[in-house]
């Protein structure tokens, strides 16, 4: 893909589309945050970054449950990124004593929009609304319950969010150079089912094939250190 002259805020709504002569988006990303043009908010970041590549980017801040709310850009063509916003939704809610706070400081006049365990909620209503579109993961949210962990809120051990969510890829840390390389496989035709080589992601994987993953699968992953005899060295890689 070419540039793309960066609009002056990313489309939220078919007006927005028109106005830059278009009738769909490549990427479709979902925020719990309200839509801030700023480099401290993730999605404005990586919106940005995929504009610069050559996509076009539509944002959804704080869907509420009418799928209106999701369905106003319609479906993108390549993925949906999906994101709790610039914190974890179960600390935007609640205090350490599991309290309801009363206001939301990322959305429209405090006024909380967000639900509980965000990724989940958006990823189940995107993937039904969206059949067969693929789904990244995305934000903090995503990356700090990538792995089985404890959860405070429930006080109970509970699974990676790629385990509960109907999503096919979880991008952690810093994603910009993640979603451009997701974007450009998918662009090329590549099954998202087979992108499992950027470095930085998590995907679904059934036992019998974790079991096949060795240590010399791993190393010959494109992207990957090859793995010497000591098998704490993937680890520190």
């Amino acid at each position: 893909m070419t540039p793309r002259d960066q609009p002056a805020f990313l489309p939220m709504t078919p007006r927005d589309l028109a106005s830059l002569g278009l009738d769909g988006v490549d990427v479709l990303l979902v925020s719990g945050d309200a839509y801030v043009d700023h480099p401290s908010f993730g999605t404005a970041v990586i919106g940005r970054v995929l504009w610069d590549a050559g996509y076009t980017v539509g944002v959804v801040a704080q869907p509420g449950p009418d799928p209106a709310d999701l369905l106003a850009l319609g479906p993108p063509r390549l993925f949906v990124s999906v994101s709790s916003g610039a914190v974890d939704s179960m600390v935007n809610r609640y205090t350490p004593n599991r309290r309801y706070r009363s206001r939301d400081v990322y959305a429209p006049g405090g006024i909380p929009r967000r639900p509980d365990r965000a990724v989940l909620v958006y990823t189940d209503r995107v993937h039904a609304l969206f059949p067969g579109t693929p789904v990244v993961l995305g934000g903090i949210e995503a990356s700090l319950r990538r792995f089985v962990h404890y959860d405070y809120w429930s006080d109970s051990i509970r699974g990676s969010v790629l385990a509960d969510a109907p999503a096919d890829i979880l991008v952690y840390g810093p994603g910009e150079r993640q979603v451009i390389a997701i974007a450009d496989r998918l662009d090329g035709g590549e099954d998202v089912r087979r992108i499992r080589d950027v470095r930085g992601t998590m995907w679904k994987c059934a036992p019998r094939e974790w079991r096949g993953m060795d240590r010399v699968g791993f190393a010959e992953l494109p992207g990957f250190p090859a793995v010497a005899d000591d098998p704490r060295a993937f680890a520190r890689a």
